[in-house]
This record gives C-alpha cells, sequence and structure tokens, in this order.
C-alpha cells in the first residue's frame, strides 16, 4: 500500500509538472502581443520584410505584433535580446545573414552562438545584392568594370555598408574571383554609401535591391549584375552574375526569423506555419515582390541547415580575403 500511495504521489507530480508546459504551449498566442525584432532602425529592408510578414501574421495568429528595431553593431545588438529574452515565442527576430552568418568571424566578442543560442523558425526572404557603379565610370557591363580594374589597380573605389558587412563581403568576393584590385571604403550604413556614390565619390557599390531599384530605374546609378542564379522580374534586363562569367559571386542577402533556444517545439512550429502562411498571401508578395524580395518560408530544419552552410561560406570568404575581427 505505502508503494502504491508513493507511485501515485509521483504521478500526480509529474501530471503537474507536465500539463501547464504542454498548455501553455498549446494555447500560444494568449497571453499579449508578439514582440518581433528587427535589429536594424527602421525603413530599411529588414524593416519593410518584418512590417509586411508581421502584420499578416497577426491576422493569422489573431494576436497583436510589435515590431520593434534595436540596430547596433551590424545586428548583434538586437539579435542577443532574442538570445536571452524568455523563451516563450514572445519575443522572436528577423535577423539578418550579417548578424546569424558573417558576425562570428568579422566581429570579436560577439555574444551569442547563431547555430546554438536560437531556435531557427523559418527562412523569411532572400534579397539579391546587385552590383552598381557611378554614372561617371566608363564601364556598363562586366567585362568593361574588370577590364578597367585590371588596366587602373588600385584606382577605383567600392563601397559598402561597413567592415564584415554583406555588401563588404560580396565586394571581397569580387576582387577574389575577378582577380582586380579595387579599395574597400565602408560607410555607417547603406544610405551614406549611396550618397557618395551619386556624389560620384566613390566608384561602385554591391547592395540589397530594395536600396538600389530606385537609383537604377531613374538613370542615377548603372546596374552590372546581380547576385543570383535567376534574373528579377523588376529588373528583367540586369544580367545575373552567372550570365556575367562569375558563377562563385552569389551574394544573396536574407533574413531568417528566430527565438530563443528553449522555445517549446509545439510554439516555434505555430510560429512557422503562421510565417509560411503570411509569406504566401498577396497582400505579402504584392508588397515585396517588386522590391526584388524574393519570399521564402521554409520548415525549421531547413533553414537550421541553410544557416550552418552560410555561415561555413562567410568564413571562408573572410579567410580567403584576410579580413581581421575588429
Amino acid at each position: 500500500m505505502p508503494l502504491l500511495k508513493s507511485i501515485s504521489f509521483l504521478l500526480s507530480v509529474a501530471l503537474i509538472v507536465f500539463f501547464p508546459a504542454s498548455a501553455g504551449a498549446q494555447q500560444f498566442p494568449t497571453k499579449g502581443p508578439i514582440h518581433i525584432i528587427v535589429p536594424f532602425p527602421a525603413g530599411g529592408p529588414s524593416d519593410i520584410i518584418a512590417r509586411s510578414v508581421g502584420q499578416k501574421m497577426a491576422d493569422i495568429l489573431k494576436q497583436k505584433v510589435v515590431i520593434d528595431n534595436r540596430g547596433g553593431a551590424g545586428g548583434v545588438l538586437g539579435t542577443e535580446l532574442v538570445a536571452k529574452a524568455d523563451p516563450d515565442g514572445y519575443t522572436i527576430a528577423i535577423s539578418s545573414a550579417g548578424a546569424l552568418a558573417i558576425s562570428a568571424s568579422v566581429q570579436k566578442g560577439v555574444p551569442y552562438d547563431a547555430t546554438k543560442d536560437f531556435k531557427p523558425v523559418t527562412l523569411v526572404a532572400k534579397v539579391p545584392e546587385m552590383l552598381v557603379v557611378a554614372t561617371s565610370v566608363p564601364a556598363s557591363n562586366m567585362a568593361e568594370l574588370v577590364a578597367l580594374a585590371k588596366k587602373e589597380p588600385g584606382k577605383l573605389n567600392f563601397a559598402s555598408s561597413g567592415i564584415g558587412s554583406m555588401p563588404h563581403l560580396a565586394g571581397e568576393l569580387l576582387k577574389l574571383n575577378a582577380h582586380i584590385n579595387i579599395v574597400h571604403v565602408p560607410y555607417r550604413g547603406a544610405a551614406p554609401a549611396v550618397n557618395d556614390m551619386l556624389g560620384q565619390q566613390v566608384q561602385m557599390v554591391f547592395l540589397d535591391l530594395p536600396i538600389l531599384i530606385p537609383q537604377v530605374k531613374a538613370g542615377k546609378l548603372k546596374a552590372i549584375a546581380i547576385g543570383t542564379t535567376k534574373r528579377v522580374p523588376v529588373l528583367p534586363d540586369v544580367p545575373t552574375m552567372v550570365e556575367v562569367g562569375y558563377p562563385k559571386i552569389q551574394t544573396e542577402n536574407w533574413y531568417g526569423m528566430v527565438a530563443p533556444k528553449n522555445t517549446p517545439p509545439d510554439v516555434v512550429a505555430k510560429l512557422n506555419k503562421a510565417a509560411a502562411e503570411a509569406l504566401r498571401s498577396d497582400e505579402v508578395k504584392k508588397r515585396l515582390n517588386p522590391l526584388g524580395v524574393i519570399v521564402v518560408g521554409d520548415k525549421p530544419e531547413e533553414f537550421a541547415a541553410f544557416l550552418k552552410s552560410e555561415k561555413r561560406k562567410w568564413a571562408e570568404v573572410v579567410h580567403a580575403a584576410g579580413i581581421k575581427p575588429q
């Protein structure tokens, strides 16, 4: 009899411990707004993507979604907040390739391991990087640009949105694959880099398509090539790096949704389902496709594998380019 009472007591304790947590996951989201941290200032590609997806997720989940912009350190500061947040699904991030895959190779003391300290939810979108040149540059295609750079080594400059950023590494990939000597000029963000391109103070830059499309369509910058394997519908006349003979220059920025590492699987599954449904919706596609954004919405395990491969890829580029962590 004492043995039966002991077993009954242990079963009661197990049920008390198990069911509240399980029920909490099943009821998600019910206790308040979901905060999506965007680790960059408002107005940029990551912010536009997050607001488009977040608004539709709010409709799907019937829960308020708040976009919280927390810029700094190339996206690391805002992304760190999610690594340290309560693992309940109410604080997640839509972060970038730079903060999740590149930062560990180019920054000292990154306070998280992107493959260990987060639960991948989904790859939200890919944003191709486009190579453009200033209108004063006497080159209108890749062959002419490479020939010019080889004729005048060290004379041409390429801008970026900062040391270790995707535009910086895209420029390094160009140097390595085209065997040219061009000089890196880092800026504090994309906007000042574009301003100096328009002012003819730097000659070329790789940047996210949404930033460059208006300038290219207005004839203020010349498009050379896009770092993808397929042309983008919004700029159908611009060739890919594959077409211009540089298939290894694949430079797609991307934005992924992550949650704290101990977030329950059921909660991750609900977030994934809502995000994927949002990305498939006509509303989100109509908002993002004209900007050159390629929506994705894959499974958590697919995004996890992609994240690991991206970390390896960009670590190799950093090493080959001789970039030292700052």
